[in-house]
């Protein structure tokens, strides 16, 4: 069975991440947007990791440019921009496709995992996925849930919990 943990992702510096360094944490997923309606949602997911971090969440970014041309910048460009307005200090990786031939492994896993008002497509950006420890998807939140009203899931989630 596949897991979270089997797959890989070149971080926002470059450096490819093998995910399975994750296990024992639980994990929310997230496509990211700069210039998106949904972008301040950053705040609130930063929040998200300074809150549960110690208790074992861990968000990650995954930035991407499939709707409405929203994340234009390159990895440098988007790395800047959040650090400057959200103060992000989760783990960001390289843009990548969520929808169609050319997804990332690991969003055509998770899309299986959790449908969602689209069948299995992402919608838009923001959207989340929860991730259990064992490194499978809990749930899928739409774009329009803010950060902290998924707190009581992520809650029940941690590996402390």
């Amino acid at each position: 069975m596949t897991s979270l943990h089997d797959f890989s992702a070149t971080s926002i510096g470059g450096t490819e991440t093998d995910l399975s360094q994750y296990k024992g944490k639980a994990v929310l997923v997230v496509n990211t947007a700069s210039k998106c309606g949904f972008t301040p949602q950053y705040k609130g997911l930063e929040e998200l990791y300074e809150k549960y971090g110690d208790d074992g969440l861990v968000v990650l970014g995954f930035p991407c440019d499939q709707f409405g041309h929203q994340e234009p910048g390159d990895e440098e460009e988007i790395e800047s921009f959040c650090e400057l307005n959200y103060g992000v200090k989760f783990p960001m990786f390289a843009k990548v496709d969520v929808n169609g031939a050319d997804a990332h492994p690991l969003y055509k896993w998770l899309r299986t995992q959790k449908g969602g008002l689209l069948g299995d497509k992402i919608k838009w950006n923001f959207t989340k996925f929860l991730v259990d420890p064992e490194g499978n998807v809990v749930k899928r939140y739409p774009s329009i849930t803010k950060p902290e009203k998924i707190a009581a899931d992520i809650e029940k989630t941690l590996p402390t919990a």
